[in-house]
């Protein structure tokens, strides 16, 4: 070989070489840190460039190729292939998609996911209107479904393609006509959305498909080559209840709203109750699952709660009547109590809400109230939780239909933390009757068992504020501080409300702080009783007063008053000045060992963007606070005809909000700062839009991050689609601003920050005593001062020196960020052509394994 052909060879491994390395960094594929639970479908946003690898591929040699550069064409070839494949995944494949039993909000999204993600992939898809009966009587009731059927369906609640209870398809011979209706159809595929009872169904219809086929065969109603070609029937179910009753996942469609429309009711009754001292008996849905009633109780900081899970003792007449008497002795005006509808005493007698009222009334002689929220509990608008949820359950469910053979089990996708997992259907569907079992027979301790250590977990935090007096001596103990800092998020005062409350039941001494470090060097601190915090739960904002000054400057006035008002810990409710202000104390610790004590950051901002912690206190209620706002500017867009709305959101740096907000509302694009674009993105995206102003849906929503691109502002992207939608479309902008961080908290925010709160106030009387040293408190190890994160499904303390090395204090972002996984899936629904890669997905997993690793939340 020639001196100048080899040069020629090397310089083409190099080209290669340096094409698949371009190709990787486009990709940005997210990788699986070890041990981490298998993900969800990847989509990815752009392909590995074809043109210029697929020359060097043709010019090279292969017989004289290094080693190495054997391995990147291969890989290159086999990633390429993979992108392009799943674009053909569902050619010549039919999907049906039906919701059964009752209702629940957020179903839509995950239809309008199945019917999208399905004919992206090119399987045609059908809706089966009115459930399993629509399924017997087949006809009109099973139809195609169109890209643009599933318009303005996102934020609709209950479910727009109708579901029926059927007590034919309980009969074979229903199932009979059903199987008829499909094999006509050439459908193989079925997505059912509903309980326990309707994906049994499912698993009953699969297992007999094969027989009832060949009586179909049999009777002469289809051909030989139709049962050929439907020789096997997948199922994959999504769980739609508003009782969140099945287990196997942390959450089911529609629970998260219907927690929504209660805390809307008790929000309502605490202002008349208050106003007339009166007492408030609130009966909530759950038959069997005491959810909704012990999730609503912490959220709304109830006197009372009655579960079927768990029944009171012997004794708890006489309980309740001094819990109710004790709190109004403290000085509160009203009384909630929270009774699920399928509540029972130990003997399985019901405790029924006029029972209670009775009781309370005959007891106490209180005003007494009921008030039965029934089916209202079901309707409404979807939360920005369930239309998301919705939406990457459908999309999953696609991928586990399109690639399950004749010997995948029926499976359901489920959610576990922030990932999507596929269980086996009837393993779940055992578990949840094996609850209602336990009930039944009186094992109430096991039936809490089964429910997860979720829910236990929030049984015990209820148990604690609730049903433990605080002490009445306070000899011995600790003194706590707590404060908030950096901007105020919803949510922030129920953390402090748990804070102080546990502190108080530990027989601590509470502190408060009033507008962050700056109130701590003042010495702006005071001591806080139980009632200090009473009904601040449901309150927005920081009642303690926050700002982002940070502590460096001061440390010498915050030393001092560390030592005057003897403080032993400190409690840090706030955003990424909290977290930056802990490292600061850290290295203060150097110079000051006043400051060395322990401190904890408890994440609260509407950014989501604390390293250390998926979610934050607030960012729930600000998104949800958008996708309101959205739900209205789309119905003005889609009155008026041909307009483009862009709405900016707040999130500094981090684009969670824009993006969360992009799929919950069904935006068409969201530009975010994480995510690079060009001029080029922005002229592809007006493309898309004037191509969209041609269909039925004449209208556009475009979210952008306040600082996605420091020259590609809000409003020169609206001078952009302006001047380049003329004549097609007229353009709009609405900057949202400060409205993000007001409002009451969500009830998750109210939850979420509960449990937070608690937690926070067990670890730091722990870490006080741990730190107990010569007669005094002296912590300078690096887990003394931790930020409490949500990871995965796990709250754990990360201490704040770990976390620097995750940060990109520049931008004030983490350096990696588990929703950015989700950003393609906005770019599918909104029928981009993007390319689906199934190289990473969610593998079937088994419930008892799954539960025996759970982490407690």
């Amino acid at each position: 070989m020639s001196q100048e052909t080899a040069m020629r060879k090397e310089e083409l491994h190099l080209k290669f070489f340096m094409c698949v390395i371009q190709s990787r960094q486009l990709v940005r594929t997210p990788q699986r840190t070890a041990g981490e639970a298998s993900t969800s479908s990847m989509l990815i946003q752009k392909p590995p460039p074809e043109t210029d690898a697929s020359k060097i591929l043709d010019t090279m040699d292969a017989p004289d190729t290094m080693e190495g550069i054997h391995v990147l064409k291969n890989e290159w070839i086999m990633t390429h292939e993979e992108h392009h494949a799943a674009k053909t995944l569902g050619i010549g494949k039919a999907i049906a998609v039906l919701t059964s039993g009752g209702d629940a909000q957020g179903m839509n999204a995950a239809v309008r996911a199945v019917v999208r993600v399905g004919i992206f992939t090119g399987a045609r898809v059908f809706f089966v209107h009115e459930g399993y009966q629509g399924l017997v009587d087949g006809g009109d009731h099973i139809r195609e479904a169109t890209w643009e059927s599933v318009s303005m369906m996102l934020q609709l609640g209950g479910t727009v393609i109708g579901s029926a209870r059927c007590k034919d398809f309980r009969e074979r011979e229903g199932r009979l006509r059903a199987a008829h209706n499909l094999v006509k159809l050439g459908i193989t595929n079925l997505c059912v959305i509903g309980g326990d009872g309707s994906l049994t169904g499912a698993d009953t219809f699969r297992s007999e498909w094969s027989d009832l086929l060949s009586d179909l065969q049999k009777a002469g109603k289809i051909t030989a080559e139709e049962a050929t070609k439907s020789n096997y029937l997948n199922i994959v179910g999504l769980v739609g209840s508003i009782d969140n009753d099945f287990c196997g996942t942390d959450m089911t469609i529609g629970t998260d709203s219907a927690l929504h429309r209660i805390i809307e009711i008790v929000d309502a009754i605490t202002t008349t109750a208050q106003s007339h001292q009166r007492t408030f008996v609130l009966e909530v849905m759950g038959r069997h699952c005491g959810y909704l009633a012990l999730v609503t109780s912490l959220s709304c900081g109830a006197d009372w709660v009655f579960i079927p899970e768990c029944p009171p003792d012997d004794d708890w007449e006489d309980h309740l009547c001094r819990r109710l008497s004790e709190t109004r002795t403290r000085g509160s005006r009203l009384n909630i109590i929270i009774v699920a509808e399928g509540a029972i005493d130990r003997n399985g007698k019901p405790i029924t809400s006029e029972s209670i009222k009775d009781l309370v009334v005959k007891r106490l002689g209180y005003d007494t109230r009921v008030t039965v929220l029934g089916h209202v509990q079901r309707g409404g608008t979807p939360s920005a939780f369930d239309r998301i949820l919705g939406s990457r359950m459908g999309v999953e469910a696609v991928m586990a239909l399109l690639e399950a053979t004749p010997d995948t089990p029926a499976c359901v996708v489920s959610l576990s933390g922030n990932q999507a997992v596929r269980l086996p259907l009837m393993e779940c569907v055992q578990v949840t009757k094996d609850v209602t079992k336990a009930m039944a027979e009186r094992k109430f301790d096991e039936a809490m068992k089964l429910r997860g250590r979720s829910f236990m977990n929030n049984w015990e935090v209820y148990k604690l504020l609730a049903h433990i007096r605080p002490p009445v001596s306070k000899s011995g103990s600790h003194t706590v501080a707590v404060m908030n800092v950096g901007a105020p998020a919803a949510g922030m005062n129920a953390a402090v409300r748990s804070t102080v409350r546990i502190g108080l039941i530990q027989g601590n001494r509470v502190l408060v702080v009033h507008d962050g470090f700056e109130g701590l060097a003042k010495g702006q601190i005071e001591e806080a009783g139980w009632s200090y915090v009473g009904g601040w739960t449901g309150q927005g904002g920081s009642k303690l007063g926050t700002k982002r000054t940070l502590p460096r400057k001061s440390f010498e006035q915050i030393s001092a008053n560390i030592t005057k008002f003897n403080i032993q810990g400190l409690i840090i409710v706030g955003g990424f000045e909290a977290y930056t202000g802990g490292l600061e104390l850290m290295e203060g610790r150097k110079q000051y060992d006043e400051l060395c004590i322990p401190f904890v950051v408890i994440p609260a901002t509407v950014s989501n963007n604390v390293p250390g912690s998926d979610f934050s206190v607030g960012a729930d209620t600000a998104l949800n606070t958008i996708c309101m706002t959205c739900d209205r500017i789309k119905q003005s867009a889609a009155g008026t005809k041909r307009r483009v709305f862009i709405i900016e959101t707040m999130g500094g740096y981090c684009g969670y909000l824009a993006t969360m907000a992009g799929l919950a509302a069904g935006a068409d694009a969201a530009y975010i700062f994480e995510e690079p674009f060009t001029i080029r993105d922005l002229q592809v995206n007006v493309e898309h839009l004037v191509q969209k102003m041609k269909t039925t849906v004449k209208r556009g929503l475009v979210l952008r991050n306040e600082k996605c691109n420091e020259n590609y502002s809000t409003d020169f992207i609206f001078n952009l689609y302006s001047e380049e939608g003329k004549g097609i479309f007229d353009s709009r902008k609405n900057v949202l601003g400060h409205m993000q961080q007001g409002g009451s908290p969500t009830p998750f925010d109210r939850n979420f920050a509960t449990k937070m709160g608690a937690k926070a106030m067990n670890w730091m009387s722990g870490k006080i005593k741990e730190s107990y040293r010569n007669g005094r408190i002296f912590a300078n190890t690096p887990d003394s001062g931790c930020v409490l994160g949500m990871r995965k499904r796990a709250l754990v303390f990360q201490p704040v020196t770990e976390l620097k090395e995750q940060t990109d204090f520049e931008h004030r972002i983490p350096k990696e960020q588990w929703w950015l996984k989700l950003r393609p899936i906005l770019k599918i629904l909104a029928k981009y052509e993007i390319d689906l890669d199934t190289s990473e997905h969610a593998h079937l997993e088994h419930i008892s394994r799954k539960r025996s690793g759970e982490a407690p939340a």
